[in-house]
């Protein structure tokens, strides 16, 4: 930890700090402490950029002026890269989506921060940009364009591409200038709960925008998944609060928006691409699939018809086989989906949108794949099935995975959850995670019967079926 926190937390509460903790920040490149002392505690910040860290003290600094559920800022040194704020403590708002009446409140103070955040504030701090404009606006799908839909190896007409980015761009700006503030990354993990209200954190990016924008950023968070009704309700409960600083008409904003959530997930795409697929964070490969599913859903609304070429390149996106996200069978209940892949290709995405379950490495075992006679064939074939049981190394393995994957299912059915992953690696995913996905997915077989769903997938072989 950076020593600078420490003296501020000595200037500010006179005594040396008895306990630090750091704390787990899944996206952002700063570094979270929390700092206690006599049952005192606050959160350190390390910043990694100083225009960032200005904007926030900015804009921190003027929302909790203006009355609004944001942390407090308690110290700032003197180079501008360490701070202290108010500790909310760890829970956010995403552990309780399932509470309306906690989601209620938070749509409902929406407009506070949006209007009460705009009214006499300097957006010339703001970093990296000051408004929502059309320069950001093209940064965020150049992001998403080379970021993820290069990534993903679907050819496409760049030039072409372009012209759509600019008419999304005119439909996006229609409403320019702006008065009221974006907070940009306004989602559940970005809200705190504390003594059951809400509180808000991390809007370093917020600047001058469209109210659209926040509404599409919290509604469609990938994660969150809120069922169409719900968001509906929700914006309900927003348009009723922003009676409060402006009249709309419910039927425009409502059509308005659907612009707004397409280039927002275009927007959190790029993002998971540059996080997932490029610095390997997992968190943003699990959120992956339920972004395109949002996507999907999306192209039925008939968002952004005045760019006919995107429209029909993201139709291609979604079909994509690495984001088919059907199930091969409709019923309810439990689907454990076991996979055998290669790591040089990567672990795979929970394709349920769930990010959960398990993946076991199968290097430690003798490979096959090291011998000729081998080389051709797979750990479905008979020679294979002998060269790794004969050594008896697989057979303890999978014991002890057994171990492990039978009381989660056990659990999973009386839960009533609906997805469990079950992964088995190797080095080309043809010969030893290949044989302990095929005797796993024939074990939970034979022990739960009906009682579970089961989908294999050999992914380097392109063979996937229900059991």
């Amino acid at each position: 930890m950076n020593p600078e926190l420490d003296r501020l937390f000595v200037k500010v509460t006179g005594m040396e700090p008895s306990a630090v903790s750091r704390l787990t920040a899944a996206g952002s490149n700063r570094v979270y402490y929390r700092l206690e002392s006599d049952g005192r505690t606050l959160v350190g910040v390390e910043g990694t950029n100083a225009d960032e860290n200005a904007a926030f003290f900015a804009i921190c600094r003027h929302l909790h002026a203006a009355g609004l559920p944001v942390p407090e800022l308690v110290a700032v040194s003197d180079d501008g890269m360490c701070y202290l704020q108010q500790d909310l403590g760890d829970d956010s708002l995403f552990a309780h989506l399932d509470n309306t009446a906690l989601l209620e409140k938070v749509m409902a103070l929406l407009p506070d921060l949006q209007f009460k955040g705009g009214r006499d504030f300097d957006f010339r701090v703001c970093f990296p940009t000051v408004s929502f404009d059309r320069r950001s606006i093209m940064w965020d799908l150049n992001y998403f364009k080379y970021c993820f839909l290069k990534a993903t190896g679907l050819e496409f007409h760049e030039a072409r591409l372009e012209d759509d980015f600019e008419r999304l761009a005119d439909v996006l700006l229609k409403d320019a200038p702006y008065d009221t503030f974006m907070y940009r990354d306004f989602q559940a993990r970005n809200v705190m709960v504390k003594d059951s209200q809400p509180w808000f954190i991390d809007f370093q990016g917020g600047r001058r925008g469209p109210i659209e924008y926040d509404v599409a950023s919290f509604l469609w968070q990938a994660r969150a998944a809120y069922p169409d009704g719900l968001r509906q309700h929700l914006i309900d409960v927003y348009l009723e609060s922003l009676k409060r600083y402006r009249a709309v008409d419910a039927s425009e904003f409502r059509k308005s928006l659907m612009n707004f959530v397409l280039f927002r997930t275009l927007q959190v795409l790029g993002a998971y691409g540059y996080r997932g697929y490029f610095e390997h964070k997992p968190h943003f490969l699990q959120s992956i699939p339920a972004a395109i599913s949002n996507l999907r859903s999306l192209l039925d609304t008939g968002a952004a018809a005045e760019c006919p070429y995107l429209t029909g390149l993201l139709s291609s996106l979604v079909r994509l086989p690495q984001f088919d996200m059907q199930p091969l069978r409709a019923d309810d209940g439990l689907t454990v989906h076991i996979m055998s892949f290669s790591y040089r290709k990567g672990i795979p995405l929970d394709s349920s949108g769930n990010g959960g379950g398990f993946v076991f490495d199968c290097r430690s075992m003798h490979n096959p794949g090291k011998y000729e006679e081998y080389r051709q064939i797979t750990g479905a074939d008979e020679p294979v099935i002998k060269f790794l049981e004969e050594r008896g190394e697989v057979q303890k393995y999978l014991e002890n995975v057994y171990g492990l994957i039978v009381p989660a299912v056990e659990k999973y059915l009386k839960r009533g959850f609906t997805d469990l992953m079950v992964c088995f690696g190797c080095t080309g995913g043809q010969h030893r995670s290949l044989y302990c996905a095929d005797h796993t997915a024939a074990f939970l077989k034979e022990k739960f019967g009906d009682s579970i769903h089961i989908l294999l997938e050999h992914r380097e072989q392109g063979i996937r079926r229900e059991l």
